[in-house]
């Protein structure tokens, strides 16, 4: 198991830490969406698909660690909603590995992390109203968000496209992500198992991150119970701005052909 972890270099370990850091700090709910730039990260120094492979054992540590947290907070009604239809979409995923462009995936979900994040900061700015639960527009963007998390970990921007315009509570809507999000990674790990991700190697470069990622959701947390409410989703929509831009240049290779 050692030789697996010391596999990698120091330049690996540079990008890597950082990478769960700002990942803990998104699944303990402090700039919900963070988490979607692990991959990338980790993905400029090893294989897209290694780097998911990698992060998905840490994510679920951090799922725990969230679940205890924030035990209790939860709608469950975004839940039954969204599960079911998410499933059906890293079914769609998993189904479509070999067919899909991850460049055309970051590009999608980069597009609607930007539009919306436009789009919410204007309804606030004009002091729209929070909009109500819709069971369809739900399972639209539960669908989505499996499909996306899957290929790339990328399932937030979806997420949050149907769960922010409802202005819950922010240690609801974190409390609910928390469950939303590590029921998905649950259910990944039988497509990724199949899938040959599972190897020593990888088993035991994630199990060297565990410490950091353990800080990061504890980090996370802390925030979260400190920063006010307001403060908390603006953050949330800068953050999302931020990635949406991230996304869409790092699949602007799909767009090579239109030059």
């Amino acid at each position: 198991m050692l030789s697996n972890i010391f596999q990698f270099g120091p330049d690996f370990y540079l990008i890597a830490i950082p990478a769960v850091l700002l990942t803990g700090l998104s699944k303990g709910g402090f700039a919900s969406g963070l988490g979607m730039l692990g991959t990338p990260l980790i993905a400029l120094v090893i294989s897209p698909v290694q780097a998911a492979a990698i992060l998905l054992p840490v994510l679920i540590v951090m799922d725990i660690i969230g679940l205890i947290s924030y035990r209790g907070l939860v709608n469950w009604q975004i839940i039954r909603s969204m599960f079911p239809a998410a499933v059906v979409g890293i079914g769609i995923g998993w189904y479509t590995a070999h067919m899909v462009s991850d460049d055309w995936t970051r590009i999608i979900v980069g597009a609607i992390a930007l539009l919306f994040a436009v789009n919410q900061m204007a309804k606030d700015y004009l002091k729209h109203s929070a909009t109500s639960p819709n069971m369809f527009l739900g399972a639209f963007w539960g669908m989505f968000s499996g499909f996306t998390s899957f290929i790339s970990h990328a399932g937030g921007p979806p997420y949050q496209a149907y769960t922010v315009p409802l202005k819950l509570d922010k240690t609801i809507y974190t409390g609910t992500s928390v469950v939303f999000f590590a029921s998905i990674n649950a259910v990944k790990v039988v497509p990724y198992f199949f899938l040959g991700q599972f190897t020593g190697q990888n088993l035991g470069i994630s199990l060297s991150l565990v410490p950091v990622a353990v800080i990061g959701v504890l980090c996370g947390v802390w925030l979260v119970r400190r920063v006010s409410q307001e403060f908390f989703y603006k953050v949330t929509y800068v953050t999302m701005f931020a990635i949406g831009i991230k996304l869409i240049w790092d699949g602007k290779a799909a767009l090579s052909f239109m030059s």
